[in-house]
């Protein structure tokens, strides 16, 4: 955005908590690497300059990545400056922040939409003896006492960790609520080329049926490792993950509940994987590569164990640790602006707030399936910053109207 802004001579500045970068430096584990290739980190300006474009960012490359695009493009970035409330004013907007304030007649909120976990609220009711990490705090195994640990949510996140937890030595129970499942490698390509290559990622938010349905679509069950491989369900089970069904309810004393619904809900996971492939399949078929890509395929189905355990008795000292990969949530504590629905959602239409004057960057399908991916930040930035300058210059031409009158 600020790269987008500065191509139309709107004066403005970036106020950042931390460093830039902040939460890749401070809310990640040790290992994760980005889960889109090399290749699709692209932002207007910049881009993958290397000689392995089908490899995946290492947590520094990705510091480094974004740290270094704020310096090619000069972004005028303020660090270690926290805002601590946004109010309307008769002018636009007052932002506080522990620094000073600053008057503005646009404000761009891209605070993110991962800033708190989305922990249940019977969380309260494990036993104290039983560490409790979310997926921001968790950083490695030597983090965690030997023992059980139990990984609530079997989305990207989830599954990565429960895979580097069972290959410490640390036997893992993972909680399997709705995912979807991908494979990382579809017919000799990545499975993100092909989304991209097919149109998927570049779907609008108008064009979708349920778009609040669509924002709440769990991340794909990818891994960006470097062998490029699958990593599912099924290759946590080969490992000696157990699985159990959705964490429904951890009773006064102590018993983990899960839902019955796990063979259905890894059913549901692998039907929408089909329906992707058929999509990508169709769209290669039009185009004219069926003959260069490998031929289509299906992985096997999950497997599930027969009758998966409905309890867990997390008093007897089996289970060490518990990890919430249960999502995340904005933090819109200091927006002190009448914007947000009775759920505390943000109201916008594809980044135009309901307020006059105030956009967003960086949710989930915002304006396109991507929007929340490295590689959909450029386009968002572009229409986004279009409206806002039409804005400005609505603002611009009342103003000399008034001085004429």
């Amino acid at each position: 955005m600020s790269h987008c802004l500065s191509g139309r001579s709107i004066d403005h500045v970036v106020l950042e908590r931390g460093e830039v970068a902040h939460t890749w430096r401070t809310e990640r584990w040790d290992s994760l690497r980005l889960l889109t290739p090399n290749w699709q980190s692209r932002v207007p300006g910049f881009g993958y300059n290397g000689n392995d474009p089908d490899g995946y960012r290492t947590l520094a490359e990705v510091i480094e990545f974004i740290a270094s695009y704020a310096k090619v493009i000069s972004a005028p970035v303020r660090t270690h400056t926290t805002v601590t409330s946004v109010r309307s004013t008769d002018a636009g907007y007052l932002v506080h922040t522990d620094q000073g304030d600053w008057l503005c007649r646009t404000i761009v909120l891209a605070s993110g939409a991962c800033n708190i976990a989305d922990v249940p609220t019977f969380a309260n009711r494990v036993p104290p003896s039983i560490m409790q990490l979310t997926a921001k705090e968790y950083r490695n195994p030597e983090q965690l006492a030997d023992g059980g640990v139990l990984i609530v949510g079997a989305s990207s996140s989830g599954t990565q960790i429960a895979h580097e937890i069972q290959r410490s030595g640390r036997p893992v129970t993972l909680s399997v609520g709705e995912h979807i499942r991908a494979p990382r490698v579809y017919r000799g390509k990545d499975l993100q080329w092909w989304m991209d290559a097919a149109g998927v990622l570049d779907e609008r938010y108008d064009e979708i049926d349920d778009i609040l349905r669509a924002r709440r679509v769990p991340s794909l069950q990818l891994a960006g490792t470097p062998d490029r491989s699958t990593l599912d369900i099924n290759t946590l089970t080969e490992i000696g993950v157990k699985l159990v069904g959705r964490l429904a309810n951890i009773s006064e004393n102590g018993k983990a509940q899960f839902s019955g619904s796990l063979r259905n809900v890894c059913a549901l996971s692998d039907l929408k994987m089909g329906r992707l492939l058929d999509r990508i399949d169709e769209w290669a078929q039009k185009n004219g590569l069926d003959d260069a890509a490998g031929p289509p395929y299906r992985l096997p189905p999950t497997r599930v164990e027969p009758a998966p355990p409905l309890g867990m008795d997390l008093t007897t000292g089996e289970v060490k640790a518990i990890i919430w990969a249960t999502g995340f949530r904005p933090d819109y504590s200091w927006l002190e602006v009448p914007v947000l629905d009775r759920k505390g959602r943000l109201r916008h239409d594809g980044g135009v707030v309901s307020s006059p004057g105030m956009y967003l960057m960086g949710t989930q399908f915002m304006r396109r399936r991507k929007s929340a991916l490295i590689d959909g930040a450029g386009d968002d930035a572009r229409d986004v910053s279009a409206h806002l300058a039409s804005y400005l210059g609505g603002h611009l031409a009342r103003a000399r109207a008034l001085l004429e009158d």
